[in-house]
């Protein structure tokens, strides 16, 4: 089967001018002469997109991710290699891309349908499909330009989606809209996955990638770090983040013709040196019944103080879904870890969860927010339910029967 998108070797090179020169004669005066320096946003990047597959693309800002989606749209060709786009696409890339601001909701709706090469009757046909979607029908014929970001972001995905796209590209702008905007998107998208249409979206929110994408590509000045599946995709992008923030200030910001960044040699402030599972069966089986108790222990070595560290614990699924993540910030909002070895541990009085397998991940914060250090996967365990119960979690719950004659009562 034919990729649904190809990348081939692409690069894509812009100017940086060094001086601006407003006036008509002086810029005549200095025509092919204005000094600039040459910024490589892409740096030959290559993959396959399989069709009905769903891809994030993940890195820091400034790193090519917006880069190569405009080069998939077709806004920004490379200057060195192609882009091969089989079937069509439609583009949500910022906020307020395409729109005309002096021009109503109701025009810039037929003006974008029209640029993604729909007729009139095509558009009119979806028209009140996409304003309720959008949710904007008492807006719809005021100018876009005194639209609030979240209003203009629903329009735009709104017309996005209901073009019927082979393809859909989304940049990082569903975070505008509120928190019930962003479910009703994701809905979407799955809806668009069950139907076996490709997408691709920027994020920096690696939780939400790791609960969409097949897959994710990573990127760091321009160049493709990984295409990997979420969970080894992430694993990536979290080391070169710390690598990067434990790096001395001089070489934090890596120029584009360097190696990636997970090359980048530096020690993390915090070591986890390991990660263990502790319950009643440890020794005599390899997994815990449910509803007994679980404690995670993590062992640590720190390398210099940190003020206001905050561990955090995540349990993922098997299939990457997380099930649980917490901070001990909610327990000491100011730990101060000196240089030396220590230890951390999380106790679950009752675990409630079912069978399956379960990975932890771990990491260790500053006040800042700065990851300092990091081990994932950290380790995992097996849950095996003796009841007949079935799903994620077991849920007490109690049962009333009422019948002619008797009343019956059980729990579970």
């Amino acid at each position: 089967m034919s990729s649904a998108v190809e990348i081939q070797g692409i690069s894509k090179r812009f100017r940086l001018y060094l001086e601006k020169y407003s006036s008509l004669k002086e810029r005549l005066l200095h025509v092919g002469h204005i000094p600039y320096e040459e910024f490589w946003a892409l740096r030959d990047v290559s993959a396959e997109i399989q069709p009905g597959s769903t891809v994030g693309i993940l890195g820091r800002n400034g790193s090519g991710k917006s880069t190569l989606l405009k080069c998939i749209a077709g806004i920004l060709q490379p200057t060195a290699g192609q882009v091969v786009v089989r079937g069509k696409v439609a583009a949500m890339l910022e906020l307020g891309a395409g729109f005309a601001p002096d021009l109503s909701g109701r025009d810039n709706i037929y003006l974008n349908g029209s640029l993604l090469g729909l007729s009139r009757r095509e558009i009119s046909h979806r028209f009140d499909e996409i304003v309720e979607f959008a949710e904007i029908e008492h807006f719809i014929d005021n100018q876009v330009k005194y639209y609030s970001s979240g209003m203009t972001v629903r329009l735009g995905f709104s017309i996005a989606v209901s073009m019927d796209p082979d393809v859909l590209l989304v940049d990082e702008v569903l975070s505008v809209g509120d928190e019930r905007f962003q479910q009703k998107c994701l809905e979407r998208v799955k809806l668009f996955q069950d139907d076996g249409r490709t997408i691709i979206v920027v994020s920096h929110s690696s939780d939400m990638l790791r609960s969409i994408c097949d897959e994710i590509l990573v990127f760091d000045a321009g160049r493709l770090v990984t295409f990997a599946p979420p969970g080894e995709a992430i694993r990536v992008f979290k080391e070169g983040l710390l690598a990067l923030d434990a790096a001395p200030a001089s070489e934090a910001v890596l120029p584009a013709d360097v190696a990636p960044y997970v090359a980048v040699a530096a020690r993390p402030q915090v070591e986890i040196t390991s990660v263990t599972v502790e319950h009643p069966g440890v020794g005599e089986r390899p997994y815990l019944v449910t509803g007994e108790p679980l404690t995670i222990r993590v062992e640590f070595s720190v390398a210099s103080a940190v003020d206001g560290a905050q561990f955090a614990i995540e349990i993922l699924s098997d299939k990457e879904q997380t099930v649980f993540a917490t901070r001990s910030s909610g327990v000491d909002e100011a730990m101060m870890l000196a240089p030396g070895a220590g230890s951390v541990t999380f106790c679950f009085d009752s675990l409630p969860l079912l069978d399956g397998r379960f990975i932890v991940n771990v990491d260790v914060r500053d006040s800042g927010g700065v990851v300092i250090g990091l081990a994932e996967p950290a380790c995992e365990f097996e849950v095996m339910n003796p009841s007949k119960a079935t799903g994620l979690v077991s849920l007490p719950m109690r049962v009333e029967v009422v019948v002619p004659g008797a009343t019956r009562h059980a729990s579970v």
